[in-house]
This record gives structure tokens, C-alpha cells and sequence, in this order.
């Protein structure tokens, strides 16, 4: 059986894992909704809720990882107990898996024909609403 490959460094691994879990709404949907609800006081409940819920799961996710050296399918069969249904999980990782997927070519497509528009010109000489417009264009 072939091994699978390893990070080659701490830092590769610590900058691949941020950027998995900054991922694009953060990116683009954070500084819009950190400025509608209330600057401060929306990321400080913000960062509260991600030390709750997203320290566990994350741990958690390192902890399979480390300790089964596989896929999310394959990391079920492997740790849980016999005779108990938790491979019946590994599916909602894979469909998960594959929405995020779909979400991010889908936003990949759109980044890459706002740059070429933007290269071509297309939007010199445009205001904001009309850009929105060509967004709303683009969609149907």
C-alpha cells in the first residue's frame, strides 16, 4: 500500500490548515457584516462563538486525522468501535466535502471572469450600481 504524503513542515501545515479555515466568506462576507452589526461588538461575539464551537471541531478533525492516517470515509471504518453504525457518518463528510466544492468553483468562476473583464476594461468608466449590474447580468 502506498504512504500516503505528509506536510514538510509545521508551516506548511499551519498555513494550509488558516486557509481552509478562513476560507472565502470570511474573505469577502466578514468586513460587511462586522460593519452592519456593529463593528466591536459583532467580533468580539464573533471570536467567542469561534473559541466555543470551532476549537472542539477542529480538534476533533486533527485528533481523527492523526489517529486513523486517512480519508474521512476510510477514518470511520478504521477508529470506530465494532459493531456500532458510525461509518454511517462518513457520508455527511463526503456530501459536505462536495458542497464546499461546488461553492468554491462556482465562486472560482466568478473570480476569474471579474478579472478578465477587469483586464479587458469592461468595467472602466462604470459605477458601483452598474457593476452590481453586471453581477445580476452574469448570474441569469
Amino acid at each position: 500500500m502506498k504512504e500516503r504524503e505528509r506536510f514538510s513542515s509545521r508551516l506548511g501545515f499551519v498555513l494550509i490548515s488558516a486557509g481552509c479555515a478562513i476560507g472565502l466568506g470570511n474573505v469577502w462576507r466578514f468586513p460587511y457584516i462586522v460593519g452592519q452589526y456593529g463593528g466591536a461588538a459583532f467580533v468580539v461575539i464573533y471570536v467567542i462563538f469561534l473559541l466555543i464551537m470551532g476549537l472542539p471541531i477542529m480538534s476533533m478533525e486533527f485528533a481523527v486525522g492523526r489517529a486513523s492516517r486517512k480519508s474521512i470515509t476510510m477514518s470511520f471504518q478504521v477508529l470506530e468501535p465494532k459493531g456500532t453504525k458510525w461509518h454511517w457518518y462518513s457520508w455527511f463528510g463526503m456530501a459536505g466535502n462536495y458542497l464546499l466544492m461546488m461553492f468554491y468553483t462556482t465562486i472560482a468562476g466568478w473570480l476569474m471572469l471579474y478579472f478578465f473583464r477587469m483586464a479587458t476594461g469592461a468595467f472602466e468608466d462604470m459605477n458601483t450600481a452598474q457593476v452590481s449590474e453586471a453581477f445580476t447580468a452574469m448570474q441569469t
